[in-house]
């Protein structure tokens, strides 16, 4: 798993990047410097207390940045120019960071004893200085110049609130109170999005590259042709269940799209589907991985730290509205092969499914195993790990000779190059985090927000969904949320919604970037391959994933959908649900089942029906009916005209 923008794959004694970027010295050090960090959390992690080390959990955070970020300065380049080798400036920031994570480690008890993050002597100031600047010039390389003009913004806030009028002012502090709150305080560098990737996401991180390695990106694809390839329109279906099988362990969106698609949207062109819908499919498809469980994106994690819940409850809270999701893509890709007579894959190009089972049944077992950790035993930090495990065990016992060496290296390499991506965009978004919390405006914003909607919930709704949309187009995914718990879901709970589904509101409006123009990362990416047009390929994206725009509406007003309730009503709604995606499917795709194509009537009447059907009252399922039942009813009279004539 890894973070909102993706990184590339390993190669044999380097990083399988296009640019070769990391090659002989600069490739050993990066292993090095992630089998050590690698160690490091392990050691944290399972308390084992390896040679007597331990530290205290602030000083195993500055560890962590000492060991990866430096990595992410060798990872990715500086500029443009420089991304076919590793310039001398390059080595020069990787001592810098190790020696400053190294400094505030040791004096890490200090920090807290003496309230360095408060008032610090010289020493430790200049060199908290140093870090929020090294933290910058990360968030630069792994999140690119937008989120590093917003992490500089935020970062600087704390210098000029007191001047800013309305909700805006909040506490001012020195340039000195600043750095030494944001290097050394519990709520900025080393806060909530630090302490996630350190405590939990760094194991997931391992297992989606362990699942990469082991070939179970292969077996997903296979498992997906086998069980859809032959049916109409198989070759969509065979990258939605791809897609989704493969993004839900990885948590990545992009390289979700990458991996994948350069498999499903060929194949999509070559049995009909136009280019643009073929990149279309793979981009929603890709998308919607991030937020299926088991393992999601990088955000679900956050979310649960900032609910204070442990993760398998927002596992469970995703559950069914990612199915009903895919659910959506997989009818319409149906309903779109029924109308325009496309065709499955022929029989004898489909991998034999029991074959496919019978070799690949390992990434099954090491998913199951995933779950039940995750779920009956309750170790959210140690479950990937055991996950991992068996996987490199699978891979070691396949491989031979130095193919083994190679599939250890790859692992250690692609994972610290993940993490460290992860950890060079987060700790610039802990000084977003950092600054609204010390200066008191995240609070004073939510409280705005409240007084401005008034009592009016539905437009508190829709200005948190163009804010979360809006953001989502500039910051990583992460970051829209982080900045959005803090100063919208806060004001969405107080206004008496549910808290799990005010959260999730939150992050499915920020991830509709990635289907939805101008931005659409993913559609941008998915047009690369399908040779389309981008904002083409990004305009039918964001028809396909439409009921992304949709669902947060309907299970922040229907917490059911998120299993919380009665067994009856998660029963009823859910069933409501399932038929109101159905429909919603036909209509977009102008073909409802036993009706054949639909007219442009026909069309708005399936609309009116499934808004029926998502209304959580249940007088309003009358409307849904009626609407099937005027639909079938004109067919029916149609075909007896055509009889009696």
């Amino acid at each position: 798993m890894t973070s909102d923008h993706e990184n590339e794959t390993a190669t044999d004694w380097g990083w399988r990047r296009e640019d070769r970027r990391l090659s002989g010295t600069a490739w050993f050090a990066v292993f090095a410097l992630s089998a050590v960090g690698v160690a490091l959390v392990i050691n944290q992690l399972f308390h084992l207390g390896l040679f007597g080390f331990r530290p205290i959990s602030t000083a195993y955070y500055y560890l962590l940045i000492g060991l990866f970020l430096p990595i992410a300065f060798l990872a990715f380049p500086a500029r443009g120019r420089d991304a076919h080798r590793v310039r001398w400036y390059d080595w020069l920031l990787v001592p810098a960071t190790m020696g400053v994570g190294a400094y505030l480690a040791w004096n890490a008890e200090n920090i807290i004893s003496m309230g360095w993050d408060i008032m610090a002597p010289t020493t430790p100031t200049v060199i908290s200085g140093i870090l929020v600047l090294l933290v910058l010039e990360g968030v630069r390389r792994c999140g690119g110049l937008p989120l590093l003009v917003i992490c500089a913004v935020f970062g600087a806030y704390p210098l000029f609130a007191g001047s800013m009028p309305g909700v805006l002012w909040g506490s001012q502090y020195t340039l000195a109170e600043t750095v030494s709150a944001h290097a050394m305080g519990v709520e900025s560098i080393i806060g909530i999005p630090m302490r996630v990737v350190s405590d939990l996401l760094i194991g997931f991180i391992v297992f989606g590259v362990a699942l990469t390695v082991s070939g179970g990106g292969a077996f997903f694809m296979d498992l997906a042709t086998g069980l859809m390839g032959s049916s109409r329109g198989g070759p969509a279906k065979v990258a939605i269940l791809a897609s989704g099988f493969f993004g839900s362990l990885s948590g990545s969106v992009i390289s979700n799209v990458i991996s994948t698609g350069a498999m499903t949207i060929p194949t999509m062109k070559r049995c009909g589907y136009p280019p643009a819908y073929a990149g279309a499919v793979e981009a929603c498809a890709s998308t919607g991985g991030a937020l299926m469980p088991p393992v999601m994106g990088a955000v679900a994690f956050i979310m649960a730290s900032f609910l204070n819940v442990p993760y398998v409850d927002v596992m469970t809270a995703a559950a069914v509205p990612a199915v009903l999701f895919y659910l959506v893509l997989l009818l319409q890709a149906d309903a779109y092969a029924a109308r325009t007579g496309l065709q499955g894959l022929p029989r004898d190009q489909l991998p034999s499914l029991t074959a496919t089972l019978r070799t690949g049944w390992v990434y099954l077992f090491a998913l199951a195993l995933l779950v039940y950790l995750l779920v009956f035993r309750n170790i959210e930090s140690m479950a990937p790990f055991y996950a991992s495990a068996v996987l490199v065990f699978t891979a070691l016992v396949i491989h031979s000779g130095m193919d083994r060496l190679r599939v250890v290296l790859d692992l250690v390499v692609e994972a610290g190059t993940n993490i460290a991506h992860l950890i060079g965009i987060l700790a610039g978004i802990g000084l977003i985090v950092g600054s609204l919390s010390i200066t008191g405006v995240g609070n004073a914003f939510s409280r705005e927000l409240i007084q401005y909607a008034g009592d009016n919930v539905f437009l508190l709704l829709v200005l948190g969904a163009l804010t979360s949309f809006v953001l989502g187009m500039g910051m990583t995914v992460s970051a829209c949320y982080i900045f959005l718990a803090i100063v919208l879901a806060p004001a969405l709970v107080q206004s008496g919604l549910n808290e799990m589904a005010s959260h999730m509101f939150i992050l499915y409006w920020g991830m509709l970037s990635y289907i939805t123009p101008p931005v659409a990362l993913a559609a941008v990416a998915a047009a690369g391959i399908a040779k389309a047009p981008a904002l083409g390929t990004g305009i039918k994206a964001m028809r396909l994933g439409s009921v992304l725009f949709i669902l947060p509406f309907l299970f922040i007003y229907n917490p059911a959908l998120i299993l919380d309730g009665d067994t009856v009503t998660v029963i009823v709604s859910i069933a409501t649900a399932l038929v109101a995606v159905w429909m919603l499917s036909a209509g977009f795709e102008r073909y409802l089942y036993f009706a054949g194509p639909l007219k442009a009537w026909q069309v708005a009447v399936v609309f009116v029906g499934a808004a029926g059907f998502m209304i959580p009252e249940h007088r309003s399922d009358l409307i849904g009916l009626a609407a099937l039942a005027i639909v079938y009813g004109e067919r029916l009279l149609a075909g007896r005209r055509r009889e009696a004539a």
